[in-house]
């Protein structure tokens, strides 16, 4: 057995510093004989054991791990495709993640996020609290160590550093996790690490990287043994057309070996396909024209292309693995695809993402919102999805909308959404997707509800003022309080028995005339067809008129009606049927 390189994901809000912190790695390398150098790999980015130890000459002896790992694959991809592609069925390619926090602005939308799949998924993870050189006062001291910096800032310093760590402290106890400066932690195992780094100053780096890579090793060891003849086992990252070669897919590679010739078996939209591996491709760090190296064969962990007949029809986040004698890998891949439900229910919104990985991560979302789906898939939106969209929409129009992640629409599609008046809604962050959707849903109703107020009587309930009676008739003058719903000029008015006692002419609210009235407003009112003292009196209770047309034509906009008026218009229903029979 092998001890493979732990695989590592990146987390954290967008301009947190994610990019920037692997970057500051990569960048450190200042002479040829100085360590920090990463490996480009596909999808992915390689550091050595052998450079990892050298990056952390600067802890001297503070940190003491004796590295057994042959190094670190950090994935390029994004948190939420890193911890939803799949092993099996809902697992990880992650082993461990860095959670990026930019220690001045605390928690984003995006960290909240990252913190429900790290516990959705159990992984292991650290706290990277980045930008500590942009504290007040803050002295760049010229090491990757944050303990050797920060022992030689100045104590007001050191205080206000002190403040902003303990704040992070706070936010991460509030989703129920036990955490401590790294340095100060007493049992990793019940305890997250937070780790002050700096990707502009590289102070940090070291514990950062010692860290990760002794975690790892400590706690996830057997997880990380491997056969080296074993079969194959990845997750596919991307599928592409690669110039001079044709479709091939980028995968991660997290055990066993890719052997050119090797039979393997992915997922399709369609159903489970099998093929041979034609090429196997890393970029070419030897020097040289040729933009790739080609290989016989590849071990985990690590990041690769593979060219193959077929595999333009992969899906993206979905599992690959080489075929054993007796093909029990198809079968599994059989139960796979049918646990991976495209159709979710019988009405909601249309979903498209770019990858299984999303996919999965943006149902999630959905689902905690509560918003059902009634089909999901991968890839471009079709004019398909526009007409299933449709059909939704003329039960309910709220859900009639089709959702995209990294995804564009057809031309026809959007031909067919214009026509149709269905919206489209694209974003290229996970959360924004729904927030914008939330959005519309709020326009929409908003602009249903004033078309709707120009077509129809809306139930409302009032009660006559006493003492507020003006003029007894032709027309009458009295003021009101709305009770229940909203008053609108031109209704018809009843009382509690159904007789209707006037129609509503004009509305003043402090001597300005009003179309409408909500609840709870006082205001004056002038009725023709109405006389006080024989038609209504003080105290009456007055209720909206609705002809059956009117309350049929409610039934099919009840969503516009909160609960409240749900009910008063169940209640003028009732009145009305009463009244008639």
């Amino acid at each position: 057995m092998l001890i493979r390189s732990p695989i590592v994901c990146v987390l954290g809000h967008v301009d947190h510093g994610k990019t920037s912190i692997l970057d500051s790695i990569r960048g450190s390398r200042v002479a040829a004989k100085e360590a920090g150098g990463i490996t480009q790999m596909i999808g992915a980015s390689y550091i050595t054991k052998k450079d990892i130890e050298a990056l952390a000459a600067d802890l001297e002896g503070k940190l003491s791990f004796n590295l057994k790992i042959p190094g670190l694959l950090f994935i390029d991809t994004p948190g939420h495709e890193a911890f939803t592609n799949m092993r099996d069925r809902g697992g990880s390619i992650a082993d461990i993640a860095i959670l990026v926090v930019d220690i001045a602005q605390g928690f984003q939308p995006q960290t909240v996020e990252s913190l429900k799949i790290l516990k959705q998924y159990k992984t292991p993870f650290v706290v990277a609290a980045n930008k500590i050189d942009l504290i007040t006062g803050w002295k760049e001291q010229g090491t990757r160590s944050f303990l050797n910096s920060i022992s030689k800032q100045p104590p007001h310093v050191v205080q206000r550093f002190e403040e902003k760590i303990y704040s992070l402290m706070g936010k991460l106890s509030e989703y129920g996790f036990d955490c401590e400066r790294f340095d100060r932690v007493s049992d990793f195992r019940k305890q997250v690490a937070i780790i002050p780094v700096s990707a502009k100053t590289k102070e940090g780096l070291s514990e950062l990287l010692m860290l990760i890579a002794g975690l790892s090793q400590k706690f996830l060891e057997n997880k990380l043994e491997i056969n080296e003849n074993g079969a194959g086992k990845g997750s596919i990252i991307e599928v592409k057309e690669e110039k001079g070669l044709g479709p091939v897919i980028d995968v991660i590679l997290y055990d066993g070996v890719f052997k050119k010739g090797d039979e393997v078996v992915f997922l399709t939209v369609n159903g489970v396909k099998t093929t041979k591996i034609r090429g196997i491709f890393v970029p070419n760090i030897k020097g040289g024209k040729e933009k790739y190296e080609q290989l016989d064969l590849i071990a985990a962990a690590a990041g690769v292309r593979l060219l193959a007949p077929g595999v333009e029809e992969a899906i993206a986040g979905s599992p690959i693995e080489t075929v054993g004698a007796q093909k029990d890998e198809i079968k599994k891949f059989e139960n796979l695809y049918k646990e991976m439900l495209f159709t979710k229910s019988d009405t909601g919104v249309v979903v498209k993402t770019d990858s299984l990985g999303s996919l999965e991560a943006l149902m999630r979302l959905l689902k905690d919102a509560g918003i059902p789906v009634k089909s999901a898939g991968i890839g471009k939106i079709t004019k398909k999805d526009v007409l299933e969209a449709q059909v939704v929409a003329s039960e309910n129009r709220y859900l009639g909308a089709v959702l995209g992640f990294n995804v564009y629409a057809m031309e026809d599609a959007q031909q067919e959404a214009q026509n149709k008046k269905i919206p489209i809604i694209i974003s290229d962050i996970i959360y924004k997707t729904l927030e914008n959707y939330q959005e519309w849903v709020a326009s929409a109703k908003e602009e249903s509800k004033k078309s709707a107020w120009a077509k129809l009587p809306w139930p409302a309930e009032v009660i006559i003022l006493p003492g507020c009676c003006f003029r007894m008739c032709k027309p009458a003058i009295f003021g009101v309080k709305v009770l229940r719903g909203s008053l609108k000029s031109g209704v018809r008015l009843m009382n509690k028995n159904g007789d209707v006692v006037g129609e509503l002419r004009e509305m003043q609210h402090e001597k300005k005339k009003i179309e409408k009235a909500e609840r709870g407003s006082e205001i004056a009112l002038s009725c023709d067809s109405l006389v006080l003292g024989k038609d209504a009196k003080e105290n009456d209770i007055l209720y909206t008129y609705m002809t059956k047309d009117e309350l049929d034509a409610w039934s099919k906009n009840i969503n516009e009606l909160n609960s409240e008026e749900r009910e008063l218009l169940e209640e003028i229903r009732k009145i009305i049927t009463k009244a008639v029979w």
